[in-house]
């Protein structure tokens, strides 16, 4: 599962828990990663590192499960309490070199170029040559995560060799086509092909492998309707899709099996195979409401994609309203399942990493639902008991900012950014700080100066500030402020920052187009 993603949509497809499904094993919330029992994580920071776990892998003839995460990351949490220290997981772990990498390490950064990866978290199997086999998805069921992986443990070909021969025409096993199915198309990062091309491959693949893999087209098929920009896409035959959906819904077996992408692509479903409000999308969010009420109630889904579930629900309830509303009229039924729901969340999670997994996610849906103080009371409950309390702060300030409290989410934007911690993560808080002030309060110019000054000298000491997500975040803080000096009213600040940079981008290296990145940052030209 984004990620870097914001509050509203930590619980989309590639932001979820890669093993969202098993049963949650407790451990202590200050229990690192490489603690996790029986798993003997290689850490990564550097290029020699990863060499050195590949020339193991080689040396042993084991694939390569590199995993890309962050400390505050729910996704990445949630990984950690539910799937990293389960037996079958720990016993699967030995048959591959484990490599983790947290962003936050020094040269985390300039490894996600190497590798393509920008959300949190990443999980991708390497053959032991140095192949990548697959990116696992992270939101699909347990066993089916094991076994994709056992595909690539087993010996199967590249995903994109397998890809490849599938546009060609030529005949692939059922199990290169659950490798196509189970592909983590959210974090290909163009690996495969441009994201553009990403929604009609999947309807072309799904047509190909139903002949084959009924059940890996109908995942292909439905994971094509979920990417298909918003719906807006005119899509042929809308009549018999929706009659193949209504199938799917009413089958508790074929839609358990499909559960993640139908609680993470529902409202994007709907919307693609009934574009307009009327009487065919009433009976089709009918239809789907059943089925997730089925995923609420299974107690074989975790804690959080039963939530999810509910998310969906409140997605699907919310569909003809605009995305801004703040007070949506549902069904007092379902606010009733939202509230108890993220009350027994906060009841019940113990465990550390669930908690930042799933309590963010239950203030968001609280929110969604129009119940904006029992969002702010669970995030403010949740902070003393989080190892990453900024994150909840975060959430904190985005209600506080779309309920039009411009000081309260000017607070708790400041207080979040204090309180961040690692290089990468602290130049994305302080972006959105900067970017925060400049929207809400944009006449104190000297707190945005400072602020972005601040920002500036910290990437200074942090050799990977260029590279990556926090290449990223830095670019956002010179777009705000270049707007926010459009007409030139902020010229005197823009000027002292870009001497500034000119003393910090001259002993930025030069590979990688890091320097020019870095004398990139504060040259658009003002309005």
């Amino acid at each position: 599962m984004t990620l870097n993603k914001p509050l509203s949509s930590l619980s989309r497809a590639s932001c979820l828990a890669l093993a969202a499904l098993f049963g949650a094993a407790a451990l202590p919330a200050h229990a690192t990663l490489t603690q996790a029992p029986g798993v003997a994580w290689a850490e990564a920071g550097a290029d020699a590192d990863i060499e050195r776990a590949f020339a193991q892998a080689r040396g042993d003839n084991k694939p390569l499960l590199l995993y890309w995460g962050a400390k505050w990351c729910p996704p990445c949490n949630q990984l950690k309490a539910t799937l990293f220290n389960r037996q079958d997981f720990i016993e699967q772990s030995r048959a591959f070199v484990a490599v983790h990498i947290d962003g936050d390490s020094p040269g985390a950064q300039k490894l996600g170029t190497r590798f393509k990866v920008r959300g949190y978290p990443t999980m991708i199997l390497f053959s032991a040559d140095g192949q990548e086999l697959t990116r696992l998805p992270g939101e699909i069921d347990a066993p089916q995560v094991l076994k994709v992986m056992q595909l690539g443990l087993a010996g199967g070909r590249p995903v994109k060799t397998v890809l490849a021969d599938a546009r060609a025409g030529k005949k692939l096993s059922v199990n290169e086509w659950r490798l196509l199915g189970f592909y983590s198309w959210e974090t290909d990062q163009g690996q495969l092909l441009p994201a553009a091309e990403v929604t009609p491959l999947l309807a072309q693949l799904a047509t190909q492998a139903q002949a084959v893999d009924p059940e890996t087209a109908t995942r292909l098929w439905l994971k094509s309707l979920s990417a298909n920009d918003d719906g807006k896409n005119e899509l042929k035959d809308q009549t018999a899709q929706r009659a193949r959906l209504a199938k799917v819904l009413a089958s508790p077996a074929e839609s358990r099996a499909l559960a993640d992408v139908l609680s993470n692509g529902a409202a994007d479903i709907v919307k693609s195979l009934s574009p307009q409000a009327g009487a065919e999308r009433t009976t089709l969010l009918g239809q789907f409401d059943s089925s997730l009420k089925r995923f609420e109630a299974d107690t074989s889904l975790s804690r959080a994609d039963r939530l999810q579930a509910l998310q969906a629900r409140v997605d699907l309830a919310r569909l003809d309203l605009p995305k801004t509303e703040l007070y949506p009229k549902l069904n007092a039924g379902l606010v009733k399942d939202v509230k108890e729901q993220a009350a027994r969340a906060d009841r019940e999670i113990s465990d550390g990493y669930e908690r930042q997994a799933v309590i963010s996610s239950a203030a968001h849906l609280l929110g969604q639902a129009g119940q904006w103080q029992d969002s702010d009371a669970l995030l403010k409950a949740g902070l003393a008991k989080s190892h990453s309390p900024y994150y909840l702060m975060s959430g904190l300030a985005s209600n506080a900012k779309k309920l039009g409290k411009k000081d309260e989410a000017l607070r708790w934007s400041e207080e979040a950014f204090n309180k961040s911690e690692g290089p990468a993560t602290r130049l994305q808080w302080g972006a959105n700080y900067v970017s925060t002030l400049i929207e809400l309060n944009p006449q104190d110019s000297a707190r945005i100066e400072k602020t972005a000054a601040q920002l500036f000298s910290e990437a200074a000491q942090d050799k990977g500030a260029f590279y990556e997500r926090s290449a990223r975040s830095l670019q956002k803080v010179g777009t705000s402020l270049t707007q926010w000096n459009a007409k030139g009213q902020y010229e005197p600040s823009l000027k002292r920052l870009r001497s500034q940079l000119d003393g910090i981008c001259p002993k930025v290296d030069a590979a990688d187009k890091q320097r020019a990145t870095c004398e990139a940052l504060l040259t658009a030209k003002k309005g």
